[in-house]
């Protein structure tokens, strides 16, 4: 498996420093047309964590790698991202947690932004594929349950340490996301919570069972985004 990653994860950085120079999470064409890779291969250039939650952020065989047993979120530098595709190809280990932020606020923990679920087989019954209904939203009942009723995914789409491509369309108010080309929510934000901000990975905090502890590692070895034209005002 170790021989595995690591081939994935160099085939994937060889790809990014293919696209041109290397690519930052300000920004670097990509070789698709409109997409622009957010990391080159390297190193964390362009992207920045907060000082309150740094958790352990590193790039190891050509991938991102996103571990430790406190929350902390790899946030781009930028933080005007408005409408865009936001695509990854990822995967999470057994017990798990991560996710696509998006419309991030910079902060500590969970800060404030809409987040695309990344989860196979954590306690969390929200997995991969889900828009969460997260506490930033400031929901209503109503406005949670009918999230949870359309937006949550709760069957496993992919398994753990299995890698896997997750698309976040965010248009406006209308949110769509995409799990390996298959279409799981297509959302309507009547309130628009969130307008622009930064993207960002979720380093979720480790889970305990039965008196063991579970951390979350996240391996990302493709990220990009394709902007869309802003809202009109």
């Amino acid at each position: 498996m170790k021989r595995l990653t690591v081939l994935a994860c160099a085939v994937g950085a060889l790809v990014a420093l293919a696209a041109d120079q290397p690519g930052t999470a300000g920004g670097q064409q990509g070789g698709d047309k409109g997409w622009v890779s957010l990391f080159n291969g390297k190193d964390l250039t362009g992207w920045k964590w907060h000082p309150d939650s740094p958790g352990k952020w590193e790039v190891k065989d050509g991938c991102i790698v996103g571990s430790g047993e406190k929350a902390s979120h790899l946030f781009t530098e930028r933080n005007d991202f408005e409408n865009f595709e936001y695509r990854i190809e990822a995967k999470i280990n057994d017990k798990g947690n991560s996710g696509m932020y998006f419309r991030e606020t910079f902060g500590p923990g969970y800060a404030p932004g809409y987040e695309a679920q990344i989860n196979s087989t954590h306690s969390d019954i929200i997995k991969t594929g889900s828009l969460y209904p997260g506490n930033a939203l400031k929901l209503t009942k109503a406005e949670k349950d009918k999230m949870m009723a359309t937006t949550v995914i709760k069957e496993q789409l992919h398994k753990p340490d299995e890698w896997f491509t997750q698309l976040v369309i965010a248009d406006g108010n209308h949110i769509q996301i995409f799990v390996n080309g298959k279409k799981t929510v297509d959302y309507i934000d009547e309130k628009n919570h969130f307008t622009k901000g930064h993207l960002a990975i979720q380093g979720h905090e480790a889970m305990k069972a039965g008196g063991k502890v579970f951390p979350s590692i996240v391996t990302v070895r493709k990220v990009e985004v394709k902007e869309l034209p802003p809202t009109a005002k």
